[in-house]
């Protein structure tokens, strides 16, 4: 057996109780080697020694359980690829029907509450072309995150981080207002997957009370950042429909719908304001 093939029958034996642990070992060697997955024929027997260090190191890792993801440093979304880390939430496809129902509406100027890695933000900036936005966030490394991503994209002429919890340094109106915020109640914590609830970032994820915190002064304070006619839309728990629909009803918005993501849960509320 040739040295690339021990290595692997190694790696998929580490990650045997993984759905596919033949490709997640290859894409960990190819990701140790630096190369596409399409290109491990490619390494000769010297550079299999070479990486098999590395490689070992994220199998290892991989079979602790960190999830893929973070061990690559990327997140596919949407139709690109981001870089994410520790400080940000690894953005899942649940988020997508955020960017597919935003790109619905009529809007040039775009606000992202709670940026993490920008992949909202810069996915709905790639999509309309003479659009401009602004990401924000209370953490530094996520925001170093977001602006790689931004340049990495080439959208950097386009889009903007700035430091701010929630609202508190942003001025100015827009078009629209997304936000995927924390919105994990304090006692569906334990719920969550290891995945989840050991690798993002805790305050990506709860309020630390009733999972509607953040909901509240997005609403509230959305209307002040809000062109009339602008519009606001937000992620959803999929339990949460009727009190996140009930806020926006009580802030004065209109034309208030609730969608689904692929697998039909509440996913996205948006409203029109006056």
């Amino acid at each position: 057996m040739r040295p690339r093939d021990a290595l692997l029958a190694r790696g998929r034996a580490q990650l045997a109780g993984l759905a596919d642990p033949m490709r997640e070992a290859r894409t960990l060697l190819a990701h140790a080697a630096g190369v596409g997955r399409d290109r491990l024929h490619d390494l000769d027997d010297d550079r299999i020694a070479e990486v098999a260090p590395r490689f070992e190191a994220l199998v290892a890792s991989r079979a602790g359980g960190r999830p893929l993801s973070r061990i690559l440093g990327y997140r596919e979304f949407w139709t690109h690829r981001f870089e994410i880390g520790d400080d940000v939430l690894d953005p899942r496809a649940d988020t997508e029907t955020l960017v597919a129902r935003a790109l619905d509406l009529d809007w040039a100027s775009c606000l992202d509450l709670g940026t993490g890695s920008g992949c909202v933000l810069l996915s709905l900036l790639s999509e309309r072309k003479d659009a401009r936005g602004v990401g924000t966030d209370v953490s530094d490394g996520a925001l170093g995150i977001a602006a790689r991503n931004a340049r990495a994209l080439g959208l950097e002429g386009r889009s903007s981080f700035l430091q701010s919890d929630w609202y508190a340094h942003v001025t100015g109106r827009f078009d629209l207002i997304v936000s995927n915020p924390p919105y994990i109640a304090l006692d569906e914590m334990e719920g969550l997957s290891p995945d989840v609830r050991g690798h993002d970032p805790r305050g990506a994820l709860t309020d630390e009370a009733d999972g509607l915190g953040a909901y509240r002064r997005i609403v509230e304070g959305a209307r002040d950042h809000l062109h009339p006619g602008g519009w606001l839309a937000v992620e959803i728990g999929w339990r949460q429909r009727g009190a996140v629909q009930g806020l926006f009803e009580a802030a004065g918005f209109r034309s208030i719908a609730c969608h689904a993501d692929l697998e039909g849960r509440d996913r996205v509320v948006l409203g029109l304001a006056g």
